[in-house]
Protein backbone atom coordinates (compact mmCIF):
# COMPACT_ATOMS: atom_id res chain seq x y z
CA UNK A 1 0.00 0.00 0.00
CA UNK A 2 2.86 2.35 0.46
CA UNK A 3 4.83 1.73 -2.12
CA UNK A 4 1.44 1.80 -4.27
CA UNK A 5 0.70 5.55 -2.83
CA UNK A 6 4.04 6.50 -3.47
CA UNK A 7 3.73 5.63 -6.86
CA UNK A 8 0.76 7.53 -6.91
CA UNK A 9 1.71 10.59 -5.78
CA UNK A 10 5.27 10.90 -7.49
CA UNK A 11 4.43 8.87 -11.05
CA UNK A 12 0.94 8.89 -11.83
CA UNK A 13 -0.96 12.29 -10.47
CA UNK A 14 1.23 14.28 -11.76
CA UNK A 15 1.66 12.36 -15.49
CA UNK A 16 -2.26 12.04 -15.29
CA UNK A 17 -2.35 16.72 -15.21
CA UNK A 18 0.60 16.74 -17.58
CA UNK A 19 -1.29 14.78 -20.21
CA UNK A 20 -4.81 16.32 -18.83
CA UNK A 21 -3.54 20.36 -19.75
CA UNK A 22 -1.91 18.51 -22.90
CA UNK A 23 -5.32 18.48 -24.00
CA UNK A 24 -7.21 21.61 -25.96
CA UNK A 25 -11.08 20.02 -25.81
CA UNK A 26 -12.90 19.10 -23.45
CA UNK A 27 -13.65 15.75 -25.08
CA UNK A 28 -9.63 15.00 -25.37
CA UNK A 29 -9.41 15.84 -21.76
CA UNK A 30 -12.54 13.35 -20.52
CA UNK A 31 -10.71 10.90 -22.43
CA UNK A 32 -7.62 11.08 -20.66
CA UNK A 33 -9.59 11.33 -17.78
CA UNK A 34 -10.80 7.71 -18.81
CA UNK A 35 -8.04 6.32 -19.69
CA UNK A 36 -5.94 7.30 -16.61
CA UNK A 37 -9.17 6.34 -14.09
CA UNK A 38 -9.14 2.81 -15.98
CA UNK A 39 -5.92 2.01 -15.39
CA UNK A 40 -5.99 3.75 -11.55
CA UNK A 41 -9.11 0.98 -11.18
CA UNK A 42 -7.25 -2.08 -12.68
CA UNK A 43 -4.20 -1.20 -10.52
CA UNK A 44 -4.98 -3.45 -7.79
CA UNK A 45 -6.54 -6.57 -9.80
CA UNK A 46 -7.29 -6.10 -13.66
CA UNK A 47 -10.39 -8.41 -13.61
CA UNK A 48 -12.46 -6.15 -11.38
CA UNK A 49 -12.83 -3.16 -13.94
CA UNK A 50 -15.12 -6.08 -16.30
CA UNK A 51 -17.68 -5.13 -13.21
CA UNK A 52 -17.52 -1.69 -13.07
CA UNK A 53 -17.11 -1.63 -17.02
CA UNK A 54 -20.38 -3.93 -17.37
CA UNK A 55 -22.62 -2.28 -15.50
CA UNK A 56 -21.43 1.12 -16.22
CA UNK A 57 -22.63 -0.03 -19.72
CA UNK A 58 -25.86 -1.79 -19.04
CA UNK A 59 -27.12 1.28 -17.35
CA UNK A 60 -26.28 3.53 -19.69
CA UNK A 61 -28.25 1.41 -22.07
CA UNK A 62 -31.41 0.89 -19.70
CA UNK A 63 -31.40 4.36 -19.12
CA UNK A 64 -32.20 5.89 -22.96
CA UNK A 65 -34.58 3.32 -22.39
CA UNK A 66 -36.16 4.47 -19.55
CA UNK A 67 -36.13 7.76 -20.89
CA UNK A 68 -37.47 6.85 -24.42
CA UNK A 69 -40.77 4.85 -22.19
CA UNK A 70 -41.27 7.46 -19.78
CA UNK A 71 -45.04 7.92 -19.30
CA UNK A 72 -45.71 4.44 -20.73
CA UNK A 73 -46.20 0.95 -18.34
CA UNK A 74 -43.00 -0.04 -19.51
CA UNK A 75 -40.80 2.28 -17.76
CA UNK A 76 -41.49 1.66 -14.33
CA UNK A 77 -40.24 -2.31 -14.67
CA UNK A 78 -37.04 -0.98 -16.76
CA UNK A 79 -36.48 1.15 -13.70
CA UNK A 80 -36.79 -2.34 -11.20
CA UNK A 81 -34.82 -4.63 -13.59
CA UNK A 82 -32.07 -2.06 -13.49
CA UNK A 83 -32.33 -1.53 -9.61
CA UNK A 84 -32.27 -5.76 -9.31
CA UNK A 85 -29.62 -5.91 -11.32
CA UNK A 86 -27.67 -3.20 -9.55
CA UNK A 87 -28.56 -4.39 -6.37
CA UNK A 88 -27.97 -7.84 -7.29
CA UNK A 89 -24.49 -7.17 -8.46
CA UNK A 90 -23.53 -5.34 -5.27
CA UNK A 91 -24.98 -8.28 -3.24
CA UNK A 92 -23.48 -11.61 -4.97
CA UNK A 93 -19.69 -10.16 -4.65
CA UNK A 94 -20.37 -8.22 -1.25
CA UNK A 95 -22.94 -10.47 0.34
CA UNK A 96 -22.80 -14.25 -1.08
CA UNK A 97 -20.01 -15.47 0.98
CA UNK A 98 -21.34 -14.06 4.84
CA UNK A 99 -24.71 -15.72 3.35
CA UNK A 100 -23.05 -19.12 2.30
CA UNK A 101 -21.22 -19.15 6.06
CA UNK A 102 -23.95 -18.46 7.75
CA UNK A 103 -26.24 -21.00 6.03
CA UNK A 104 -23.53 -23.69 6.54
CA UNK A 105 -23.30 -22.85 10.11
CA UNK A 106 -27.22 -23.52 10.61
CA UNK A 107 -27.16 -26.65 7.90
CA UNK A 108 -24.18 -27.33 7.08
CA UNK A 109 -24.74 -26.61 3.26
CA UNK A 110 -22.41 -25.61 0.97
CA UNK A 111 -20.10 -27.73 2.21
CA UNK A 112 -17.65 -25.59 0.37
CA UNK A 113 -17.57 -21.70 0.29
CA UNK A 114 -15.88 -20.60 -2.69
CA UNK A 115 -13.91 -17.41 -2.67
CA UNK A 116 -15.14 -14.66 -4.36
CA UNK A 117 -13.18 -11.22 -4.42
CA UNK A 118 -14.70 -8.09 -3.53
CA UNK A 119 -14.58 -5.43 -6.76
CA UNK A 120 -12.74 -1.99 -5.45
CA UNK A 121 -15.40 0.41 -4.73
CA UNK A 122 -18.43 -1.37 -5.50
CA UNK A 123 -20.67 0.13 -3.36
CA UNK A 124 -19.80 3.63 -4.02
CA UNK A 125 -19.97 3.30 -7.94
CA UNK A 126 -22.90 1.37 -7.92
CA UNK A 127 -24.71 3.93 -5.82
CA UNK A 128 -23.58 6.28 -8.24
CA UNK A 129 -25.21 4.51 -10.71
CA UNK A 130 -28.52 3.54 -9.25
CA UNK A 131 -28.75 7.26 -8.97
CA UNK A 132 -28.60 8.06 -12.21
CA UNK A 133 -30.81 5.54 -13.45
CA UNK A 134 -33.39 6.79 -11.04
CA UNK A 135 -33.10 10.49 -11.53
CA UNK A 136 -33.77 9.56 -15.52
CA UNK A 137 -36.51 7.66 -14.21
CA UNK A 138 -38.13 10.66 -12.61
CA UNK A 139 -36.98 13.26 -15.17
CA UNK A 140 -34.13 14.95 -13.09
CA UNK A 141 -31.57 14.60 -15.49
CA UNK A 142 -32.02 13.72 -19.37
CA UNK A 143 -30.35 10.25 -20.23
CA UNK A 144 -26.42 10.38 -21.34
CA UNK A 145 -26.55 9.51 -25.46
CA UNK A 146 -22.33 8.83 -24.63
CA UNK A 147 -21.60 6.00 -23.00
CA UNK A 148 -17.90 7.07 -22.21
CA UNK A 149 -19.32 10.31 -20.99
CA UNK A 150 -21.21 7.67 -18.05
CA UNK A 151 -18.35 5.71 -18.00
CA UNK A 152 -15.99 9.05 -17.06
CA UNK A 153 -18.73 9.93 -14.67
CA UNK A 154 -18.96 6.72 -12.95
CA UNK A 155 -14.95 5.86 -12.96
CA UNK A 156 -13.32 9.11 -12.32
CA UNK A 157 -10.33 7.59 -10.66
CA UNK A 158 -11.22 11.39 -7.65
CA UNK A 159 -13.78 9.41 -6.10
CA UNK A 160 -14.39 6.00 -7.50
CA UNK A 161 -13.03 3.79 -4.45
CA UNK A 162 -13.68 5.99 -1.70
CA UNK A 163 -16.34 8.45 -2.42
CA UNK A 164 -17.86 10.69 -2.05
CA UNK A 165 -20.84 9.24 -3.87
CA UNK A 166 -21.70 12.01 -6.60
CA UNK A 167 -24.62 12.37 -8.19
CA UNK A 168 -24.67 12.31 -11.81
CA UNK A 169 -26.81 15.38 -11.44
CA UNK A 170 -24.17 17.34 -9.54
CA UNK A 171 -21.63 16.90 -12.53
CA UNK A 172 -23.29 16.45 -15.46
CA UNK A 173 -22.80 20.20 -17.02
CA UNK A 174 -18.99 19.79 -16.05
CA UNK A 175 -18.51 16.47 -18.09
CA UNK A 176 -19.97 18.69 -20.69
CA UNK A 177 -18.10 21.63 -20.70
CA UNK A 178 -15.80 22.60 -17.48
CA UNK A 179 -13.08 25.52 -16.70
CA UNK A 180 -10.70 25.64 -14.20
CA UNK A 181 -9.36 28.99 -12.73
CA UNK A 182 -6.00 29.63 -11.49
CA UNK A 183 -7.12 30.12 -8.25
CA UNK A 184 -9.64 26.52 -8.46
CA UNK A 185 -6.58 24.77 -9.12
CA UNK A 186 -4.64 26.48 -6.58
CA UNK A 187 -7.95 25.99 -3.88
CA UNK A 188 -7.77 21.90 -5.41
CA UNK A 189 -3.80 21.50 -4.09
CA UNK A 190 -4.51 22.71 -1.06
CA UNK A 191 -7.62 20.68 -0.81
CA UNK A 192 -5.71 17.80 -1.74
CA UNK A 193 -2.52 18.50 0.40
CA UNK A 194 -4.64 18.98 3.44
CA UNK A 195 -6.07 15.74 3.27
CA UNK A 196 -3.09 13.91 2.09
CA UNK A 197 -1.50 15.27 5.75
CA UNK A 198 -4.63 14.12 8.01
CA UNK A 199 -3.96 11.00 5.86
CA UNK A 200 -1.01 10.02 6.53
CA UNK A 201 0.45 12.46 9.58
CA UNK A 202 -2.67 11.87 11.87
CA UNK A 203 -4.86 9.06 10.80
CA UNK A 204 -1.95 6.52 10.11
CA UNK A 205 -0.42 7.02 13.60
CA UNK A 206 -3.82 6.97 15.28
CA UNK A 207 -4.86 3.63 13.30
CA UNK A 208 -1.64 2.18 14.37
CA UNK A 209 -2.19 2.85 18.18
CA UNK A 210 -5.71 1.59 17.72
CA UNK A 211 -4.24 -1.88 15.94
CA UNK A 212 -1.73 -2.09 18.80
CA UNK A 213 -4.31 -1.70 21.49
CA UNK A 214 -7.25 -3.39 19.83
CA UNK A 215 -5.62 -5.75 17.45
CA UNK A 216 -7.59 -6.97 14.50
CA UNK A 217 -10.65 -7.71 15.99
CA UNK A 218 -11.70 -10.37 13.42
CA UNK A 219 -13.26 -13.85 14.12
CA UNK A 220 -10.21 -15.78 12.65
CA UNK A 221 -8.11 -14.40 15.60
CA UNK A 222 -10.13 -14.63 18.19
CA UNK A 223 -8.10 -17.27 19.76
CA UNK A 224 -5.28 -15.18 20.16
CA UNK A 225 -6.51 -12.02 21.01
CA UNK A 226 -8.99 -12.78 23.80
CA UNK A 227 -6.34 -13.50 26.12
CA UNK A 228 -4.58 -10.17 25.88
CA UNK A 229 -7.63 -8.22 25.36
CA UNK A 230 -9.27 -9.21 28.56
CA UNK A 231 -6.13 -8.56 30.70
CA UNK A 232 -5.52 -4.67 29.25
CA UNK A 233 -6.10 -2.02 31.01
CA UNK A 234 -9.11 -0.07 30.96
CA UNK A 235 -7.48 3.11 29.86
CA UNK A 236 -5.78 1.75 27.30
CA UNK A 237 -9.41 0.51 25.53
CA UNK A 238 -10.31 3.86 26.45
CA UNK A 239 -7.22 5.31 24.53
CA UNK A 240 -7.29 2.29 21.74
CA UNK A 241 -11.16 3.04 20.80
CA UNK A 242 -10.61 7.36 20.58
CA UNK A 243 -7.32 6.16 18.66
CA UNK A 244 -9.67 4.46 16.36
CA UNK A 245 -12.58 7.18 16.38
CA UNK A 246 -9.88 9.80 15.03
CA UNK A 247 -8.38 7.05 12.60
CA UNK A 248 -11.54 6.47 11.31
CA UNK A 249 -12.81 10.24 11.01
CA UNK A 250 -9.41 11.26 9.74
CA UNK A 251 -8.78 8.63 7.34
CA UNK A 252 -12.52 9.12 5.11
CA UNK A 253 -12.37 12.38 5.17
CA UNK A 254 -8.77 12.43 4.54
CA UNK A 255 -9.89 10.83 0.91
CA UNK A 256 -13.11 13.07 0.26
CA UNK A 257 -10.56 15.75 1.04
CA UNK A 258 -8.08 14.67 -1.62
CA UNK A 259 -11.02 13.86 -3.93
CA UNK A 260 -12.24 17.02 -4.01
CA UNK A 261 -9.07 18.93 -4.65
CA UNK A 262 -8.59 16.52 -7.45
CA UNK A 263 -11.71 17.32 -8.57
CA UNK A 264 -11.32 21.25 -8.42
CA UNK A 265 -8.20 20.69 -10.35
CA UNK A 266 -9.95 19.22 -13.55
CA UNK A 267 -12.94 21.32 -13.01
CA UNK A 268 -15.20 18.84 -11.66
CA UNK A 269 -16.99 20.40 -7.95
CA UNK A 270 -18.08 17.52 -5.73
CA UNK A 271 -20.09 18.44 -2.72
CA UNK A 272 -18.59 18.05 0.67
CA UNK A 273 -18.74 14.67 2.50
CA UNK A 274 -18.10 15.63 6.11
CA UNK A 275 -18.98 18.72 8.59
CA UNK A 276 -16.71 18.19 11.80
CA UNK A 277 -19.31 15.32 12.60
CA UNK A 278 -17.57 15.19 15.70
CA UNK A 279 -18.84 18.35 17.15
CA UNK A 280 -22.43 17.49 16.79
CA UNK A 281 -25.09 18.68 19.21
CA UNK A 282 -27.00 14.93 18.85
CA UNK A 283 -27.18 11.34 16.70
CA UNK A 284 -29.22 13.02 14.01
CA UNK A 285 -27.13 15.77 13.66
CA UNK A 286 -23.97 13.78 13.79
CA UNK A 287 -25.39 11.80 10.62
CA UNK A 288 -25.93 15.45 9.16
CA UNK A 289 -22.55 16.14 9.14
CA UNK A 290 -20.91 12.36 8.25
CA UNK A 291 -20.86 10.63 5.42
CA UNK A 292 -23.27 13.42 3.89
CA UNK A 293 -23.26 11.98 0.33
CA UNK A 294 -24.19 8.47 1.81
CA UNK A 295 -26.92 9.66 4.19
CA UNK A 296 -28.82 11.81 1.45
CA UNK A 297 -28.49 9.00 -0.87
CA UNK A 298 -30.53 6.94 1.45
CA UNK A 299 -32.98 9.44 1.98
CA UNK A 300 -33.69 10.92 -1.42
CA UNK A 301 -33.57 7.05 -2.67
CA UNK A 302 -34.98 5.31 0.21
CA UNK A 303 -36.61 6.73 2.87
CA UNK A 304 -38.90 9.50 1.39
CA UNK A 305 -39.75 7.21 -1.51
CA UNK A 306 -40.83 4.74 1.57
CA UNK A 307 -43.07 7.93 2.55
CA UNK A 308 -41.07 9.51 4.64
CA UNK A 309 -42.44 10.52 7.55
CA UNK A 310 -45.48 11.48 6.19
CA UNK A 311 -47.65 8.24 6.96
CA UNK A 312 -47.47 8.19 10.97
CA UNK A 313 -45.30 7.71 13.54
CA UNK A 314 -45.29 3.82 13.22
CA UNK A 315 -44.22 4.03 9.63
CA UNK A 316 -41.71 6.45 9.95
CA UNK A 317 -40.17 3.93 12.28
CA UNK A 318 -40.57 1.07 10.13
CA UNK A 319 -38.95 3.35 7.28
CA UNK A 320 -35.89 4.29 9.50
CA UNK A 321 -35.92 0.73 10.20
CA UNK A 322 -35.29 -0.70 6.67
CA UNK A 323 -33.06 2.50 6.46
CA UNK A 324 -30.31 1.67 8.87
CA UNK A 325 -30.51 -1.99 8.08
CA UNK A 326 -29.07 -0.59 4.62
CA UNK A 327 -26.62 1.43 6.13
CA UNK A 328 -25.41 -1.05 8.14
CA UNK A 329 -25.42 -3.82 5.42
CA UNK A 330 -23.88 -0.71 2.83
CA UNK A 331 -21.06 -0.73 5.26
CA UNK A 332 -19.88 -4.58 5.42
CA UNK A 333 -21.19 -7.89 5.39
CA UNK A 334 -21.19 -9.14 9.10
CA UNK A 335 -23.50 -9.45 11.47
CA UNK A 336 -21.57 -6.25 13.48
CA UNK A 337 -22.40 -4.25 10.45
CA UNK A 338 -25.92 -5.25 11.11
CA UNK A 339 -25.90 -4.84 14.36
CA UNK A 340 -24.25 -1.12 14.24
CA UNK A 341 -27.04 0.06 12.06
CA UNK A 342 -29.92 -1.40 14.27
CA UNK A 343 -27.82 0.74 17.11
CA UNK A 344 -28.57 3.92 14.99
CA UNK A 345 -31.72 3.11 14.66
CA UNK A 346 -32.64 2.66 18.25
CA UNK A 347 -30.78 5.95 18.63
CA UNK A 348 -32.26 8.14 15.98
CA UNK A 349 -35.52 6.90 17.17
CA UNK A 350 -35.07 8.10 20.64
CA UNK A 351 -34.31 11.25 19.26
CA UNK A 352 -36.65 11.54 16.69
CA UNK A 353 -40.18 9.78 19.24
CA UNK A 354 -39.11 10.43 22.99
CA UNK A 355 -36.45 13.04 23.17
CA UNK A 356 -37.07 15.33 19.91
CA UNK A 357 -35.88 18.56 20.32
CA UNK A 358 -34.41 17.72 24.14
CA UNK A 359 -30.25 18.42 23.07
CA UNK A 360 -31.51 21.60 21.53
CA UNK A 361 -32.74 23.02 25.05
CA UNK A 362 -29.75 21.78 27.15
CA UNK A 363 -26.26 22.98 27.26
CA UNK A 364 -24.08 22.11 24.14
CA UNK A 365 -21.35 20.43 26.76
CA UNK A 366 -23.87 17.52 27.47
CA UNK A 367 -25.24 16.77 24.24
CA UNK A 368 -21.97 16.99 22.59
CA UNK A 369 -20.35 14.74 25.38
CA UNK A 370 -23.58 12.56 24.96
CA UNK A 371 -23.29 11.99 21.36
CA UNK A 372 -19.36 11.42 21.38
CA UNK A 373 -20.20 8.48 23.71
CA UNK A 374 -22.61 7.15 21.73
CA UNK A 375 -20.44 7.35 18.38
CA UNK A 376 -17.37 5.80 20.18
CA UNK A 377 -19.29 2.77 20.88
CA UNK A 378 -20.63 2.46 17.97
CA UNK A 379 -17.29 2.45 16.68
CA UNK A 380 -16.38 -0.68 18.73
CA UNK A 381 -19.03 -2.56 16.89
CA UNK A 382 -18.31 -1.38 13.77
CA UNK A 383 -14.56 -2.53 14.64
CA UNK A 384 -14.84 -5.76 15.94
CA UNK A 385 -16.40 -8.26 13.15
CA UNK A 386 -16.04 -10.69 16.51
CA UNK A 387 -19.30 -9.55 18.83
CA UNK A 388 -17.39 -11.37 21.54
CA UNK A 389 -14.24 -9.51 21.01
CA UNK A 390 -16.44 -6.44 21.14
CA UNK A 391 -17.97 -6.97 24.04
CA UNK A 392 -14.95 -8.53 25.70
CA UNK A 393 -13.74 -4.45 25.21
CA UNK A 394 -17.06 -3.02 26.24
CA UNK A 395 -16.50 -4.50 29.54
CA UNK A 396 -13.05 -3.86 30.12
CA UNK A 397 -13.06 -0.26 29.32
CA UNK A 398 -14.99 -0.45 32.78
CA UNK A 399 -12.64 -2.86 34.52
CA UNK A 400 -15.26 -5.56 33.96
CA UNK A 401 -13.05 -8.05 33.27
CA UNK A 402 -11.19 -7.97 36.22
CA UNK A 403 -8.63 -5.50 34.54
CA UNK A 404 -6.86 -2.99 36.29
CA UNK A 405 -7.62 0.99 35.44
CA UNK A 406 -3.65 1.20 34.33
CA UNK A 407 -0.05 0.19 34.16
CA UNK A 408 2.95 1.60 33.90
CA UNK A 409 3.51 0.98 29.99
CA UNK A 410 -0.45 2.53 29.81
CA UNK A 411 0.77 5.69 31.77
CA UNK A 412 3.96 6.16 29.50
CA UNK A 413 1.90 5.75 26.78
CA UNK A 414 -1.01 8.46 27.35
CA UNK A 415 2.62 10.90 28.25
CA UNK A 416 3.94 10.05 25.17
CA UNK A 417 1.35 10.29 22.68
CA UNK A 418 -0.24 13.20 24.73
CA UNK A 419 0.35 16.09 22.19
CA UNK A 420 -0.37 14.02 19.00
CA UNK A 421 -3.48 13.49 20.67
CA UNK A 422 -4.16 16.79 21.03
CA UNK A 423 -3.45 17.53 17.53
CA UNK A 424 -5.80 15.28 16.65
CA UNK A 425 -8.58 16.46 18.63
CA UNK A 426 -8.04 20.01 17.24
CA UNK A 427 -7.78 18.39 13.74
CA UNK A 428 -11.52 16.65 14.35
CA UNK A 429 -12.56 20.54 15.10
CA UNK A 430 -13.51 23.40 12.62
CA UNK A 431 -10.77 25.51 14.15
CA UNK A 432 -7.69 25.05 12.11
CA UNK A 433 -9.55 26.13 8.96
CA UNK A 434 -11.03 29.09 10.84
CA UNK A 435 -7.40 30.02 11.76
CA UNK A 436 -5.99 29.23 8.70
CA UNK A 437 -8.68 31.55 7.01
CA UNK A 438 -8.64 34.27 9.55
CA UNK A 439 -4.43 34.32 9.17
CA UNK A 440 -4.72 34.08 4.76
CA UNK A 441 -7.16 37.28 4.96
CA UNK A 442 -5.60 39.28 7.75
CA UNK A 443 -5.78 42.64 7.00
CA UNK A 444 -3.09 43.36 9.07
CA UNK A 445 0.38 45.17 6.76
CA UNK A 446 3.29 42.74 8.30
CA UNK A 447 1.27 39.57 8.09
CA UNK A 448 0.08 39.79 4.20
CA UNK A 449 3.65 38.34 2.94
CA UNK A 450 3.51 35.84 5.36
CA UNK A 451 -0.19 34.92 4.60
CA UNK A 452 0.57 34.63 0.92
CA UNK A 453 3.63 32.92 1.29
CA UNK A 454 1.92 30.53 3.12
CA UNK A 455 -0.65 30.01 0.59
CA UNK A 456 1.59 27.67 -1.68
CA UNK A 457 4.36 26.66 1.00
CA UNK A 458 2.28 24.87 3.38
CA UNK A 459 0.44 22.50 0.85
CA UNK A 460 4.54 22.25 -0.67
CA UNK A 461 5.84 21.49 2.94
CA UNK A 462 2.83 18.94 3.55
CA UNK A 463 3.69 16.67 0.49
CA UNK A 464 7.27 16.62 1.05
CA UNK A 465 6.42 16.00 4.89
CA UNK A 466 3.58 13.56 3.91
CA UNK A 467 6.19 11.62 1.29
CA UNK A 468 8.88 11.29 3.88
CA UNK A 469 6.45 9.69 6.27
CA UNK A 470 5.44 7.09 4.10
CA UNK A 471 9.13 6.19 3.23
CA UNK A 472 9.93 5.69 6.53
CA UNK A 473 6.48 3.98 7.77
CA UNK A 474 5.17 0.46 6.17
CA UNK A 475 1.44 1.29 7.85
CA UNK A 476 -0.35 2.89 5.16
CA UNK A 477 -4.41 0.94 5.91
CA UNK A 478 -6.97 1.74 3.17
CA UNK A 479 -10.05 1.47 5.77
CA UNK A 480 -12.50 1.77 2.92
CA UNK A 481 -11.18 -0.68 1.20
CA UNK A 482 -13.76 -3.23 1.75
CA UNK A 483 -16.51 -1.18 -0.19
Amino acid sequence: MVFSSLIFLCIFFPLQMIVYKCCKSTEAKNSSLIIFSLVFYAWGEPAFILALLFLSFFDWLISKYIEKTRGTSRCKPLLVFAVIVNIGMLAFFKYAVFVMVNLQGFTGFPSVIPNIALPIGISFYTFQLLSYVIDVYRGEVPAQPKYRRLLLYVSLFHQCIAGPIVRYQDVCEQIMDRHVSSADFRNGINRFCVGLAKKVLLANICGKMASDILMDGTVANQAANMPQLLNTPALSLWIGCIAYAFQIYLDFSAYSDMAIGMGLMVGFRYKENFNHPYVAKGISDFWRRWHMSLSTFFRDYVYIPLGGNRKGDGRTAINLLIVWLLTGMWHGAGWNFILWGLYYFIFLSIEKFILKDFFQKIPSIFSRTYTLLVVLFGWVLFYFTDLTQAWAVVKGMFGANGNAFTNFETTNMLRNNMFFLLVAVIACTPLPMKLYRKFTSSTIILLRPIAAISEWALPVASIFVSISFLVSDTYNPFLYLQF
